[in-house]
C-alpha cells in the first residue's frame, strides 16, 4: 500500500511514517500544503493522512481538488479540533474519514488500512494461492501450512503480485507500489527482492517471469 502523510508537524509526520513503514507500507512525507498537493497529483498513492491546517494550500483545499479530479485515492483528515461541526465539515468537503489528534496510533493504521481497501478494486482481507496464505492485517504468511519468514519488501511485492490474480505486475508498478519516493527508479532492487522472495516461497515455483512485462503468481 502506497501512503501519503501530509503533515507540518515534521517530528509527526516522521513518527507517522516510520509507524507505517513498520507495518509494511510504502510511505511518502509532505510537510507543507503546496508540496503535499502536488505529490499527490502526480503519484497514486492509496491513502492521503492529510492534516488540515497545513502552510502553504489548506488541506480543506487540497481534499477538495483530489475529489474533483476523481482520483481514487482516500483521504485520512486529521486536525487538532475533535468537535462535531469540524468532522462534519471535513467529511463534507470529501475526506473518507476523520481522525482528531492526538490519536492512537493503532487506531490510525486501521483507519489507514480500512481505507485502502476501499481504493483500490475489493479484494479479501485473506489472500490465498498455490498453497500460499498471506493476511495483510497480521503482517503473516505461510505455504502449505509452513510460515514464511519474509521482509516487508517480500512480504509487498507478494501482496501486490497476489491481488493482481494471475495478472501481468511490471517491475515499475512494483516499485510504485511497494517502495517510496526515494527509491532509485534505475535499481535491481525489485528484481533481486523477486528473487530472495522465489527462494523463501520454495518449490514448485509459483513467481513466473513474463519476459519485457513483470511478473505474475500462477493461480
Amino acid at each position: 500500500m502506497r501512503v501519503l502523510v501530509v503533515e507540518d508537524e515534521r517530528a509527526l509526520a516522521d513518527a507517522v511514517a516510520r509507524g507505517l513503514r513498520r507495518v509494511g507500507m510504502a510511505v511518502d512525507v509532505a510537510y507543507d500544503g503546496l508540496t503535499g498537493h502536488e505529490m499527490a497529483t502526480v503519484t497514486r498513492y492509496d491513502v492521503i493522512v492529510l492534516d488540515r491546517d497545513l502552510p502553504g494550500m489548506h488541506g480543506d483545499d487540497i481534499c477538495a481538488d483530489l475529489v474533483e479530479r476523481g482520483l481514487l485515492t482516500r483521504v485520512l483528515m486529521l486536525t487538532a479540533s475533535g468537535s462535531v461541526a469540524d468532522r462534519v465539515e471535513g467529511l463534507g468537503l470529501g475526506a473518507d474519514d476523520y481522525l482528531p489528534k492526538p490519536f492512537a496510533f493503532d487506531e490510525l493504521v486501521a483507519r489507514v488500512r480500512a481505507l485502502g481497501r476501499r481504493a483500490t478494486p475489493a479484494v479479501p482481507p485473506v489472500l490465498t494461492a498455490a498453497g500460499i496464505r498471506l493476511d495483510p492485517a497480521r503482517m503473516e504468511a505461510s505455504r502449505d501450512g509452513r510460515p514464511l519468514d519474509l521482509t516487508r519488501k517480500e512480504f509487498g511485492v507478494l501482496e501486490e503480485l497476489m491481488k493482481a490474480q494471475g495478472a501481468v505486475v511490471s517491475s515499475e508498478q512494483l516499485l510504485e507500489r511497494v517502495w517510496d519516493a526515494n527509491t532509485d527508479p534505475f535499481t535491481t532492487t525489485v528484481r533481486v527482492t523477486v528473487m530472495t522472495l522465489r527462494r523463501k516461497l520454495g518449490d514448485p515455483p509459483v513467481i513466473d517471469t513474463v519476459v519485457g512485462a513483470g511478473y505474475r503468481i500462477l493461480m
